[in-house]
């Protein structure tokens, strides 16, 4: 990856290789560490994936699209990406570290969120999908797991693992996300755009607020869409109806009747006194307890990383930078 980069040349290595210190998680494409620049005395994400995976499942050209993606997109509520390389075995994504954990761990923990406290979850997330669409940049993964809470509690979308570039116009027929989230267009194979991200912010918003998700999860893509097709995504009476209303104009079956427009939202009797800038929202408490991660565990097996600290410190193609 890095050696596609358009960026400045490799930075010099540092004196001290970066320090592993435990494992975060493990995700679909790869593992994420908790480490230490050592020269910088920072502590950052690493997503290590294995090179032997991305040839498996034939998936360079995404990977090199998600990092594409996030050098581009520079917004408040995205986490950022540090820097990307490559070693002898393992592609390397590198990420600020958020200590407070998933928006998912939060809604395990309280049950169901305030309806306040929706509104503004809802807001952030707005506005980073608006922000992505209008690059052109189609999400493909919006659930609880990739929305990572900063110390203050407001949201940092990641994950763009599985995010593409879509002109507008241009339609997507790859089935592929999280299938409690996906759109009855994705789930049926296509075609579908920009839209379906809509449809999984519904999903996570009736969820925050319930405490349950929607539908039932299914154990394939095929039984997943006749649950959805079957489902009326009533919501519950304790709702107010600015809110039943929004679900409704979101979990809409139709992708063209969804609500997709910033000012679709603004002018929206749920989000009434809600100012959709950035600035603004990163000032508003969050009123829910947002705890540290709980200690991150050691990687299981040293030698599953025997030659994590060369790749890092220094990869033929791009060196653990500066």
């Amino acid at each position: 990856m890095g050696a596609t980069s358009s960026g400045p040349g490799p930075a010099p290595a540092p004196v001290r290789p970066p320090q592993i210190l435990g494992f975060v998680a493990k995700g679909s494409f790869g593992t994420i560490l908790k480490v230490l620049d050592c020269g910088r005395e920072k502590v950052c994400a690493v997503k290590v994936v294995p090179k032997v995976e991305v040839l498996r499942r034939d998936t360079l050209k995404q990977c090199k699209e998600e990092v594409s993606i996030q050098r581009q997109v520079r917004h408040p509520f995205v986490h950022g990406l540090g820097d990307s390389w490559q070693g002898q075995r393992h592609l390397f994504i590198m990420c600020t570290y958020c200590s407070t954990g998933d928006l998912h761990a939060l809604w395990r923990t309280a049950g169901c969120l305030a309806e306040a406290t929706v509104r503004l979850f809802a807001a952030e997330l707005v506005l980073v999908l608006v922000y992505l669409h209008d690059l052109g940049i189609m999400h493909r993964d919006v659930k609880m797991e990739n929305i990572l809470l900063d110390e203050r509690g407001h949201l940092k979308l990641t994950d763009f693992g599985l995010s593409r570039y879509l002109q507008w116009g241009e339609r997507a027929h790859t089935i592929c996300g999280t299938l409690q989230y996906m759109a009855p267009e994705v789930l049926s194979g296509g075609p579908y755009s920009h839209a379906a991200d809509w449809w999984s912010l519904g999903v996570l918003l009736f969820a925050l607020a319930s405490g349950e998700f929607p539908v039932a999860p299914a154990g394939d893509h095929v039984a997943m869409l006749e649950r959805v097709k079957q489902s009326s995504y009533e919501t519950p009476p304790e709702f107010s109806p600015e809110l039943s209303r929004l679900l409704a104009e979101l979990l809409c079956h139709n992708p063209l009747y969804r609500l997709r427009y910033l000012h679709h939202f603004q002018g929206h009797p749920f989000f009434r006194g809600v100012a959709f800038d950035a600035d603004l929202l990163q000032k508003e408490p969050v009123v829910v307890a947002v705890a540290p991660r709980p200690p991150e565990q050691p990687p299981p097996d040293p030698a599953t990383f025997a030659d994590f600290d060369y790749d890092l410190a220094a990869s033929p193609d791009r060196p653990w930078p500066g």
